[in-house]
């Protein structure tokens, strides 16, 4: 554990930081003597950060003019080093200019000598509790990180804790993955934990490629590579992702959308392992572990003509399949947590009222954890007094928990305005699943639902429906 994590139940303790030995005596005995805690003492500024360095302290109370190291410096080492200590400064009269810059520096207040004990003592005090209160954090931040996190991938859920224990089985293996999950379940993020875990032997990068984000023309290059002049535009050789990968791993990202003509071409180099750049005529060896990815229901592409067969049985050597944000909801907190930290304003701590909560673990998450994160992100940026309140999570979420039982009867509205509001909510449902199932596609949403593509999107529009949740990762 090293000082920028304080440890989590250690009793609070005080540094003075004073070149007068009579001031540094007398404020040392009365910190002890008024607050019972431990209040070590150092004589300048560079005994004091040698002491910050080796042992957690609460508040540091620092003298600005000091030898060999000054207060000012002391604190912009503190800063520097990321020491988790809150610093109040003392000065003479003359020396207010520079308890200011002090203050812009991180200090946390400042007292000009002569000052009154008992105005100390209170300033002390609330150092201590606010210092309290962010260590705490921290410890449960630094916590929640080591129990629910694995290669960066955080989650509490037995489900995803058999993932991982797959994950570790096969980090000392070069077979081939295939990861299936719905749209936001984080497949990428699980290809990276598969290759951090297996570092060791695979020390190369790990290169990422949304196969459905390119045309068949242009996914060719992208993964193998062209010659100079092998087509209009290709002003240079390039090396393509498999090169790139070489001695790592390889990510195809949206793998079902491939060509066929482009799925011939994988086969061989999964067979084969080597590759040919368009246009070139040698073949180069390759060494790189393939991970691919789909939130489409391959074997269902398979029995339709639309994924060859030798091609599926050659990348689903290792399967892996991400359970959706609904069947997980002991993830919810962990995750919404983990968010809170990302996208706090610097030096705000933001907290979640348990009524924002209840919000969110009864939503249904059809974007699964990448929605979840836009919801928080949205709610840091809306909640300005650092507390999240279910009126800063986003509508769509907040609308759902409101209407999450349409068919209670309330005998002092008309009955029409309730079954108006029946309607909408199933209306905006029907809506969001055939979404989902087209990934976001309103022609083919238009189809199975048989209304007309103008009214599909003027609802969409209503609903305040955001498309691009459901689209491919």
């Amino acid at each position: 554990m090293t000082p920028s994590e304080p440890p989590a139940n250690v009793p609070q303790s005080i540094l003075v930081a004073e070149d007068l030995s009579d001031a540094r005596d007398s404020l040392q005995q009365l910190l002890h003597l008024s607050l019972n805690l431990d209040v070590d003492v150092a004589a300048d500024g560079a005994i004091a950060l040698e002491m910050l360095r080796k042992k957690s302290y609460s508040v540091l109370i620092t003298d600005l003019r000091m030898p060999k190291k000054s207060g000012l410096d002391l604190i912009q080492a503190i800063q520097d080093e990321r020491l988790p200590v809150t610093c109040i400064v003392t000065t003479g009269h003359g020396d207010v200019q520079d308890a200011v810059q002090a203050m812009r520096l991180g200090a946390y207040d400042f007292l000009t000598k002569g000052y009154n004990p008992q105005h100390l003592l209170l300033l002390v005090q609330r150092a201590l509790s606010e210092r309290a209160l962010r260590d705490e954090v921290i410890a449960l931040r630094s916590q929640l990180q080591g129990r629910h996190s694995f290669q960066n991938v955080l989650s509490k859920s037995p489900k995803m804790a058999d993932l991982f224990d797959l994950i570790s089985n096969i980090s000392d293996t070069s077979s081939t993955v295939l990861i299936l999950g719905e749209t936001g379940t984080g497949k990428e993020q699980i290809g990276r934990a598969i290759h951090q875990a297996s570092s060791k032997i695979r020390p190369g990068a790990f290169v990422a490629v949304n196969c459905a984000a390119l045309p068949e023309t242009l996914l060719e290059s992208e993964l193998f590579g062209h010659e100079k002049g092998s087509f209009t535009g290709a002003l240079a050789q390039r090396k393509g992702r498999f090169e790139q990968a070489q001695n790592g791993t390889l990510f195809l990202d949206e793998i079902g959308d491939v060509p066929l003509s482009m799925q011939v071409k994988l086969l061989r180099v999964l067979q084969e392992r080597r590759i040919e750049r368009v246009g070139g005529t040698t073949s180069i060896d390759i060494d790189v572990r393939v991970i691919a990815a789909t939130h489409q229901p391959i074997e269902k592409l398979v029995k339709e003509g639309k994924f060859r067969e030798d091609l599926y049985y050659r990348l689903n050597v290792i399967r892996i399949e991400i359970p959706p944000l609904r069947e997980r909801p002991e993830d919810i907190p962990v995750l919404a947590e983990h968010f809170l930290a990302k996208f706090a304003r610097p030096g705000q701590n933001v907290t979640i009222t348990p009524e924002a909560m209840q919000v969110l673990l009864k939503y249904d998450w059809a974007g699964n954890v990448r929605q979840l994160e836009n919801a928080i992100e949205r709610a840091c940026v809306t909640a300005r007094d650092g507390v999240i309140r279910p009126n800063n999570l986003p509508s769509d979420v907040a609308r759902q928990n409101e209407s999450k039982h349409p068919l209670q009867v309330d005998l002092s509205r008309p009955l029409a305005e309730q079954l108006a509001q029946i309607t909408a909510h199933y209306e905006e449902r029907y809506l969001r699943k055939a979404l989902r199932k087209t990934r976001g596609h309103v022609g083919k949403c238009a189809t199975i639902s048989g209304l007309s593509r103008r009214s599909v999107t003027d609802k969409i529009a209503h609903y305040k429906i955001d498309k691009a949740q459901f689209k491919q990762d």
